[in-house]
């Protein structure tokens, strides 16, 4: 990183190695799949749960706009995964709806721990999803 030596020295190892921080797996053509960053994973009593597996099901939905999973802190847990949920246009669809349809495609440490819902996600210029800001918003409910 230019300017930043620390940055740079957890980013690239002594041998030269490049770590992203990024999360992937090769499937059997060979091909390279990224699926979430290191850092955005929540720890649930010692699980990780990657919040882009979430956000895919949620987004899947019809009665669902747009979704971000942040993690919530928990005294049990460490953290739960949350969700900030934007309706689809007319929707009325409840918390426990989307629990609910959570829960039947995940293993129990994977489940929502609550769902917020929101007009709209909060995103940078670049379209980025600001995590930071309802993680900040977490800490006021």
């Amino acid at each position: 990183y230019l300017n930043d030596t620390e940055a740079t020295k957890v980013t690239i190892d002594k041998d030269g190695w490049l770590h992203t921080g990024d999360i992937g797996y090769i499937d059997d053509d060979d091909e390279l799949f990224i699926v979430d960053r290191l850092k955005e994973l929540i720890k649930y009593k010692g699980f990780q749960v990657a919040p882009a597996e979430l956000e895919a099901m949620l987004i899947a939905h019809p009665n669902i706009s747009d979704a971000t999973v942040v993690p919530m802190k928990d005294e049990a847990a460490g953290e739960v995964p949350v969700a900030f949920v934007v309706r689809s246009n007319g929707s009325k669809i409840t918390e426990d709806d989307i629990k609910q349809f959570i829960s039947k495609q995940v293993v129990f440490y994977k489940r929502l721990g609550r769902v917020f819902f929101t007009d709209a996600i909060p995103k940078s210029p670049s379209g980025k999803v600001l995590r930071k800001d309802l993680r900040a918003k977490l800490a006021t409910i």
